[in-house]
């Protein structure tokens, strides 16, 4: 059975933002005998971790670390919803595997919409250090027992493309347990599972699957757990044309999921058809958000140049969707890089305040036709 025709976006979660008291009532509703809180983040919100499966393979995952990056919550609430509707796949699925799942490991960063904790700690660099309460409780889930496989949700920005044109949609890690990135059994474990996906994605999102730097991180998460004997894999969502609420990165990260689930539960430890995960090409980072070519400033000397702008993500108070700012991130010769959407300028007026465009300040400029 082919995923993509039966799958079904949660219809609790129709944004991108997810409200953490949104998520906790939807839980404790509707999954309350799935649920056991494992701790409380830095402002007392509860973290909860859903545990699903008979099987015999336990699996370990976790959603939010980073708080603006939802997509991975989103992706299991989907995922269920897809599979309620297609039991014999759950039934299936489930039988193989023991899924715990944690869902926002970072609540009070997803309520504000940021990368980083309540105390301004992030914890995918506090491995080591256990400054914040957070990476305590997921350490203490992983020490709990003897986990088969780890998944390391995460999103990744609108500047990767899979190859100077496409936008890389799902990148995917088998992290290095050693500065040398040494190919591992564990690692070839988790390139079987991810080269699976692969197999899977790459005629419905064609040109749009990357793969991660495999530079090792010396206080990050997966590389400290695959280091550690957990094979870990990394997932990141990326960038969708035209779709900055990333509706299509999530249908297919959940899609994505699913066949990783399935792959675990098939391969059971096995490393055969790893080499495929090496023709996956790595990300490459070569876009902005919008260039605007051939901008010809209000100087007293001609000074035409590019003008590139990035989308900075914020949520307002009040408001149940993220807004998208406009923020100059480079001014001059920018033709090393592209746009996904680019303005060409030549024979227009810009119109500012200022003579030229501040550097990592509000786009505050038009271009009059």
């Amino acid at each position: 059975m082919n995923f993509e025709h039966i799958y079904l976006e949660n219809p609790n979660f129709p944004n991108r933002y997810i409200s953490p008291e949104k998520l906790f009532s939807y839980l404790q509703t509707n999954l309350a005998d799935y649920i056991q809180e494992i701790g409380k983040s830095y402002l007392k919100k509860p973290i909860y971790m859903l545990s699903l499966g008979t099987g015999n393979i336990n699996i370990l995952a976790w959603s939010q670390m980073h708080g603006n990056e939802s997509n991975a919550t989103h992706a299991l609430l989907d995922l269920l919803t897809t599979l309620e509707k297609a039991p014999e796949l759950k039934d299936e699925l489930f039988s193989k595997i023991k899924l715990d799942f944690i869902f926002m490991l970072n609540p009070d960063g997803s309520e504000r919409w940021t990368r980083l904790n309540a105390s301004d700690i992030d914890l995918n660099r506090d491995f080591h250090n256990e400054a914040s309460k957070e990476i305590k409780f997921l350490k203490n889930a992983v020490a709990s027992k003897k986990y088969d496989y780890a998944l390391n949700l995460h999103e990744q920005r609108t500047i990767f493309t899979t190859d100077g044109v496409h936008p890389a949609t799902l990148s995917f890690l088998a992290p290095s347990e050693n500065v040398e990135r040494t190919v591992t059994e564990n690692r070839k474990k988790c390139m079987a599972v991810i080269a699976e996906v692969y197999n899977n994605l790459k005629e419905l999102i064609p040109n749009q699957i990357g793969r991660y730097s495999d530079e090792f991180y010396p206080t990050s998460t997966g590389d400290n757990f695959i280091k550690a004997g957990m094979p870990t894999i990394l997932f990141e969502g990326g960038h969708f044309a035209d779709d900055y609420t990333r509706k299509g990165t999530r249908k297919y990260y959940t899609i994505a999921l699913y066949y990783a689930l399935k792959a675990i539960s098939e391969l059971n430890a096995d490393t055969t058809g790893w080499e495929t995960y090496l023709e996956i090409p790595e990300n490459q980072e070569t876009h902005y958000d919008i260039i605007y070519r051939n901008v010809k400033l209000n100087t007293d000397h001609e000074c035409i140049l590019d003008v590139a702008v990035q989308y900075r993500e914020i949520i307002e108070e009040g408001n149940d969707e993220i807004s998208f700012v406009p923020f100059v991130m480079e001014v001059g010769d920018v033709k090393k890089k592209k746009g996904w959407l680019e303005i060409d300028c030549t024979g227009k007026k810009f119109i500012s305040a200022t003579k030229y465009p501040k550097l990592d300040a509000v786009v505050e400029f038009k271009i009059e036709y």
